[in-house]
């Protein structure tokens, strides 16, 4: 048998085994995926074209795998999210929902538009609709609201892969267009947002006669103002401060706290000494310590009296990957990551009572995983009314919803909303890459014959249905409600519900701006998508 026969019998074996064809898929879809022409690379959404391709020729991979990982995809990015989501959507919820209105309001004009001048059927341009925005709550109103036999699951399976792909392109197309760094935007507008809540050293001289002679745990202010005094300056040397010290003039204290936080704390102790950046600490006086003992879990800072109890005082506490400085009434939390200043006896004391396992920071609590998703997958499934139609949030706005939940709590019960960073970036790639592969392949069974049975006129109509909205959206984003690029790109993504429009987009910028405004954006979208997936039938019938 010749060498190329038995190739081609041993690859058709291999890819007949639907596990091995998923890792083809996903493997070879990368490796696409980093290919770059005219400076632009399909990244992660790389994946959907290979698993059209293997779709189309028959192949296919595990049942379930894509729902799989589109449910991992969006718990991840809606934990990630989560700490600064709620403050976003009430500053800009009003905006963000007009702005969805409007981008799908341009997609169900632009598709009834597209159907009576191209004489395309209505239930294939419903379907076209909801391919476009790659919505499948879409495509199940609009087959609700059609009669049994319609075609629109043809004109969802033409135009999905164009709603996936124009997406992609725009988000990378768009900032090139109008040479836009989006890491360099995104490090700058992370720059401005942080200014005057970053958290600082600074070294105050103790000079104000009213609180000469009076002991530093006396001055609630301190402390109440999220202010930690760390360490006290010895002959040009940083000491930990004293349990009982009695404030002196010439004493200076070293401050750590949120740089807007500290002028009435400077004022209570006297002035500023610019000095700080020029001392150094003494070796081995501070420390990072992992929380995991139930002698300090659950109990505030007030209670424990650490720095008269241990000779120790906690300085910053890092939490859920936000660090902060605490006040009195602040309570320790399990895996909390302590900086900790103190003598060297009293820190390897303290470790000890506080149970210090370094490892715990990093380590990622199965359990509170699998319950979140799974509550995320029961919400998703809930059937809600609207009127005389009912949707659901689906495997993806259930498990957006309870990962924006969780994340904003850090933890409900002994459910905790907290991933270590490396897990979350592994979890959220690997659902992005299983969740395009299985799509993929599901389209890719259909394409072929769509194509063959409607030429190009549906390819035609799909691809100006995707772009449409996403022109009007960008538009009204930047120019109506002046947001900046990354929070304009994050809405287009959400208000389009697509998934791999995001991935592409944070694959460009280390920023939340993006993520944020997706989450945001992405509830209003699926439940107008549902509204107007029934207004464009009865409209177009």
């Amino acid at each position: 048998m010749p060498d190329h026969t038995v190739t081609v019998h041993m690859l058709t074996f291999l890819l007949g085994n639907k596990l091995l064809c998923l890792i083809v898929v996903v493997t070879a879809g990368l490796l696409l995926g980093r290919v770059r022409l005219a400076g632009l690379s399909l990244g992660s959404s790389g994946v959907i074209f290979t698993a059209l391709a293997m779709g189309h020729f028959g192949y296919a991979v595990p049942d379930g795998i894509g729902v799989l990982g589109l449910t991992v995809f969006v718990y991840c990015i809606g934990i990630s999210a989560g700490p600064r989501f709620f403050r976003v959507f009430q500053r800009d919820g009003r905006a963000l929902a007009i702005i969805c209105v409007v981008l799908i309001s341009a997609a169900a004009s632009g598709a009834w538009g597209l159907s009576v001048a191209m004489s395309i059927p209505a239930d294939l341009a419903a379907g076209v609709f909801a391919g476009a925005l790659t919505s499948t709550p879409g495509l199940a109103a609009a087959m609700e609201a059609l009669p049994q036999g319609s075609q629109a699951a043809v004109g969802y399976g033409i135009a999905y892969p164009f709603g996936v792909i124009t997406v992609v392109l725009f988000v990378q197309l768009l900032p090139r267009l109008l040479r836009v760094d989006l890491s360099v935007l995104g490090a700058q507008l992370q720059s401005q947002e942080d200014q005057g809540r970053r958290i600082v050293r600074v070294l105050v001289e103790v000079c104000n006669p009213a609180i000469l002679g009076r002991e530093l745990s006396d001055l609630n202010a301190i402390p109440e103002s999220n202010c930690q005094v760390a360490r006290i300056l010895d002959e040009n040397r940083l000491v930990p401060v004293p349990a009982n010290l009695v404030l002196a003039a010439g004493q200076r204290l070293l401050l750590i706290a949120r740089e807007y936080r500290l002028p009435p704390v400077i004022d209570l102790l006297g002035r500023r000494d610019e000095r700080a950046d020029l001392l150094t600490d003494r070796e081995g006086q501070c420390t990072h310590i992992v929380v995991t003992s139930s002698n300090i879990v659950g109990k505030t800072i007030d209670f424990l009296k650490l720095r008269s109890n241990r000779g120790v005082t906690i300085t910053r506490i890092t939490r859920h990957d936000v660090e902060f400085v605490p006040k009195r009434s602040d309570q320790i939390e399990y895996g909390d990551m302590l900086n900790t200043v103190g003598e060297p006896e009293d820190l390897e004391s303290f470790a000890v009572f506080a149970g210090h396992r370094a490892k715990t920071f990093d380590e990622t609590d199965l359990i509170s995983l699998g319950v979140g998703i799974t509550a995320g997958v029961i919400l998703g499934s809930v059937q809600m009314s609207l009127g005389e139609s009912t949707f659901s949030l689906g495997a993806a706005g259930g498990p957006l919803f309870v990962g924006l939940v969780l994340g904003h709590c850090g933890r409900i019960g002994p459910i905790k909303g907290h991933l270590p960073a490396a897990a979350r970036m592994l979890m959220t790639e690997m659902g992005l890459t299983l969740f395009l592969a299985g799509a993929g392949v599901t389209a890719g069974r259909a394409v072929g014959g769509v194509i063959q049975s409607h030429g190009a006129t549906l390819c035609v109509a799909a691809a100006l249905t995707s772009l449409s909205p996403m022109l009007v959206g960008a538009i009204i984003s930047r120019f109506v409600f002046r947001m900046n690029l990354l929070q304009t790109l994050g809405v287009v993504c959400g208000g389009m519900t697509s998934t791999p429009g995001l991935g592409a987009l944070t694959a460009k910028t280390d920023s939340e701006l993006p993520i944020i405004s997706y989450a945001a954006a992405y509830p209003v979208a699926l439940i107008i998508i549902t509204i107007f997936a029934q207004l464009l039938v009865s409209a177009m019938t």
